[in-house]
């Protein structure tokens, strides 16, 4: 039987109907289903955000929803398991585009060793870019999830850091994991051009790559990427925050004066402003 573990500081109430859903779930798939946790927190006022990790058949997966009460996020939440549990057994496909309303959206730069480092954010607004002021065609931004606060709200400056180690893959593979831990973008390093990367998700296909530096699209990708023509913008911590709130922006990819290392400030989901950063 596999055990849930559902966050210490729920009531007794809430802890036991998130344990009951999650494990209804677990017990119809078709799947070997492990280390399952499942978080539940409000965020602002009016809005509680739930999580789930698990591991199904050896491949970590994670799903987070959002509502304005526990029922229903927790009804959206199983809902959502049992879909990504279907999706990584029965084969990955590309996602279709646009995503429902009430998606998630998260970002993410998965270390070479350990779990995912990941954070949430609201939506882009059409015309966005991922680099801020520097021109892009093909805007961002997949997620649908709003974020509790007005980015307005918060104060410029970075709250929560987070350095990785990043994972040498294709773009395919990138797709792939964001896709399995329910993210809206994934930082990586491209072994094609040895630069880190991003993958998000974007129209009018669903998946956008971008890198540091401007190269040519993949080589036979599965995946049916749009490719940025621009390599990221050259930018300290203080101008991309700078940009990123003058802008508007959910989130901007950008790198490091002298390192050329990939970078991406992001919104919480109460508004405030996080940094993912590759480890020089």
């Amino acid at each position: 039987m596999v055990a849930i573990q559902v966050d210490e500081g729920l009531s007794r109430g809430v802890a036991i109907d998130a344990r009951a859903r999650i494990a209804a779930v677990v017990s119809g798939a078709d799947a070997l289903v492990e280390t399952v946790r499942v978080r539940i927190r409000p965020v602002g006022a009016v809005t509680v955000l739930a999580q789930v990790n698990a591991e199904v058949d050896g491949r970590r997966i994670r799903v987070q929803e959002a509502a304005t009460d526990r029922a229903a996020v927790l009804d959206r939440l199983a809902d959502g398991l049992r879909a990504r549990i279907a999706a990584v057994t029965t084969g990955w496909t590309p996602l279709p585009w646009p995503r429902r309303a009430g998606g998630r959206g998260l970002l993410s730069a998965v270390p070479a060793q350990g779990g995912a480092s990941r954070a949430g954010r609201p939506p882009a607004s059409a015309g966005a870019s991922p680099f801020g002021a520097h021109p892009c065609t093909g805007l961002p931004r997949a997620g649908v999830l709003r974020t509790a606060l007005p980015s307005s709200a918060g104060p410029r400056h970075i709250v929560r850091r987070k350095e990785a180690h990043l994972v040498w893959c294709s773009p395919d593979a990138a797709a792939r994991t964001m896709d399995a831990m329910d993210f809206d973008i994934h930082l990586f390093t491209d072994p094609a051009t040895e630069t880190d990367a991003v993958v998000y998700r974007i129209g009018p296909t669903g998946y956008r790559l971008a890198r540091t530096a401007a190269a040519g699209p993949p080589t036979r990708p599965v995946v049916p990427f749009t490719l940025s023509p621009f390599g990221a913008p050259e930018l300290t911590e203080a101008r991309a925050v700078d940009r990123l709130c003058a802008a508007d922006l959910p989130f901007l990819f950008f790198t490091q004066p002298g390192t050329r290392r990939g970078r991406v400030l992001y919104r919480r989901f109460d508004g405030l402003i996080g940094l993912i950063a590759a480890t020089p």
